[in-house]
């Protein structure tokens, strides 16, 4: 009877300790363990210096209700069952509309003064992709790289030759006036003043890259997961202020600023692209949880915190795992990012809060 006393006793102190430890461990938000949706949506409009005393309360406003606009117009595809690309897509079509992003409407000018426009999308249940560069007459250059994915043998279409192909398959064109805003046009004086400031050097022009690239952000991307358990991501963007020769930068370059396999993530970055190209920034973090077994978080944080800063590297990137997961990382002041969270509710953020 003793023993029989002890051994409940014992019996009972296990399964004690062992509800501590369930109730002490940190909560692991993934799709299987969350009582939320099991859809997730995250976007981005840009990282660089964003802060929050050069803004007025309008214009940040202004930001806030247009994130909050396509992240719950792209969530509310998800809901009704909708695929993780449409999500994107229609996500991203409403951040090209809208003058404040540096993507479709709000795109910046080139040194010759027109807008050349660049757009990536990607499909993580096919590793099927398709991109534009250099594109100048597509009210949505998201909704070509689209096209170029689904009716093209092809990835990456650039200038004259993307616009063959969207005018083959009846896309609306519009006039270059149409990218034309007031804010953009100044930026452009401005920069080509600094640019006779400066000596003609390699150094020289690389910090001007930087600086312009920093100050007039705006690239604007999302990830999605859908109800199917397929993940997607896309970025689309106007590239930088004053860029000259044909300049393409990262976002419409698979695997470096846009990328999506259900076996790992959906990734889509920002910030100044030779960097992310020279990094192969998005398929860093994937290959980072496929092959080295690290979290979406983990790898978020490795890439865009430490190895990107080594080279000179500024930006971030917006991610989702296969299980629901969202990692935001940058290593600016700000970045304009918005995200579903795990009880299906919105969440806005500007600065590095």
């Amino acid at each position: 009877m003793g023993k029989l006393i002890i051994s409940l006793n014992t019996h009972c102190c296990i399964l004690i300790m062992l509800s501590l430890i369930v109730i002490s461990s940190p909560t692991t938000h993934s799709r299987q363990q969350r009582s939320g949706p099991s859809v997730r949506l995250a976007i981005h409009g840009g990282a660089g210096t964003i802060l929050k005393a050069n803004m007025t309360p309008e214009l940040e406003m202004q930001y806030r209700d247009k994130l909050s606009e396509a992240l719950l117009a792209g969530y509310d595809v998800l809901k009704k069952d909708g695929s993780s690309l449409d999500a994107v897509e229609t996500t991203i079509k409403i951040l090209e509309d809208s003058p404040l992003f540096n993507a479709g409407k709000g795109a910046v000018f080139t040194h010759d003064g027109t807008n050349e426009l660049d757009a990536a999308i990607m499909d993580g249940k096919t590793l099927k992709a398709g991109a534009v560069a250099g594109v100048k007459h597509i009210k949505n250059p998201i909704s070509l790289a689209r096209m170029v994915m689904e009716h093209s043998p092809h990835v990456l279409l650039v200038g004259e030759g993307a616009e063959v192909f969207a005018r083959e398959r009846g896309m609306h064109f519009v006039p270059q006036e149409y990218f034309y805003t007031e804010r953009r046009w100044k930026q452009l004086q401005q920069a080509k003043e600094e640019e006779t400031r400066t000596k003609d050097s390699l150094e020289q022009q690389k910090k001007a890259l930087s600086d312009s690239t920093e100050k007039k952000h705006g690239t604007v991307g999302c990830v999605a997961l859908d109800r199917m358990g397929n993940l997607a991501s896309g970025t689309s963007t106007g590239g930088t202020t004053n860029k000259r020769f044909g300049r393409v930068g990262d976002s419409p370059i698979i695997g470096a600023g846009t990328y999506a396999n259900n076996h790992t993530c959906a990734v889509s970055a920002t910030g100044t692209g030779e960097y992310f190209i020279r990094s192969v920034v998005a398929h860093d973090i994937s290959a980072m949880m496929e092959y080295g077994g690290m979290s979406v978080g983990q790898a978020s944080e490795t890439v865009v915190m430490k190895k990107l800063p080594e080279i000179g590297g500024d930006g971030g990137v917006i991610a989702i795992d296969k299980d629901g997961n969202i990692a935001i990382s940058f290593n600016t002041p700000g970045m304009y990012r918005a995200y579903i969270d795990d009880d299906g509710k919105p969440v806005v953020k500007i600065y590095k809060e």
